[in-house]
């Protein structure tokens, strides 16, 4: 069986993480091995860090912004071609979120002979995942920066999802995140096949 590579994409709380840990358990029990990606968990964890870049993307992050391409592109590329050992599907979330950033993550899929990466769109309103943000009570889900994550999905990733859908390179899947956990799942499954 080919390797492949899936990307999750979505507003922040439409629960990519979730469907992304619920397909690389389906995909174990195939037993595919997995390189998983979890950009927000990569860039949580380097701003923990005290160096000057790190002070700088928390400065970002505690005013609600997108950090830059080169940074985004660094946390992913560089576990990319530490840990990849070449056997392994990829399933990435939380990635890309700038045009540019697809641009290049396309690049590493061609160095890494993906055919047809497969882009689930975790497809929710922007309502939707501001009640759900804000039902979370984290930290980092004040109403103001909940306000901000949703204004630089539209500004910043809306472009991605259109490249992703128009990339005959790509098969783009539009799945409803406003269903139950279980029910996103099934859908996702059900169109992968």
């Amino acid at each position: 069986m080919k390797k492949q590579a899936y990307i999750f994409i979505g507003r922040s709380g439409c629960g990519k993480g979730t469907q992304a840990k619920l397909l690389i358990d389906e995909l174990i029990k195939q037993k595919r091995t997995i390189f998983n990606l979890e950009t927000g968990d990569k860039f949580r964890e380097f701003i923990r860090r005290e160096n000057y870049s790190s002070n700088l993307a928390k400065e970002i992050g505690e005013k609600g912004g997108l950090q830059p391409e080169f940074l985004a592109v660094l946390m992913w590329a560089n576990s990319m071609t530490e840990l990849v050992t070449g056997d392994e599907d990829f399933v990435l979330d939380g990635a890309p979120r700038k045009l540019l950033e697809a641009k290049i993550l396309d690049s590493a899929f061609q160095f890494y002979k993906f055919v047809k990466p497969v882009v689930i769109f975790v497809n929710v309103s922007r309502q939707w995942s501001e009640e759900r943000l804000l039902s979370r009570g984290r930290d980092d889900d004040a109403s103001q920066e909940i306000k901000r994550r949703l204004d630089w999905y539209e500004t910043d990733v809306e472009p991605v999802l259109s490249w992703y859908r128009s990339n005959s390179d790509y098969l783009f899947l539009d799945i409803n995140g406003e269903q139950t956990i279980e029910e996103v799942h099934q859908e996702i499954i059900e169109k992968l096949n």
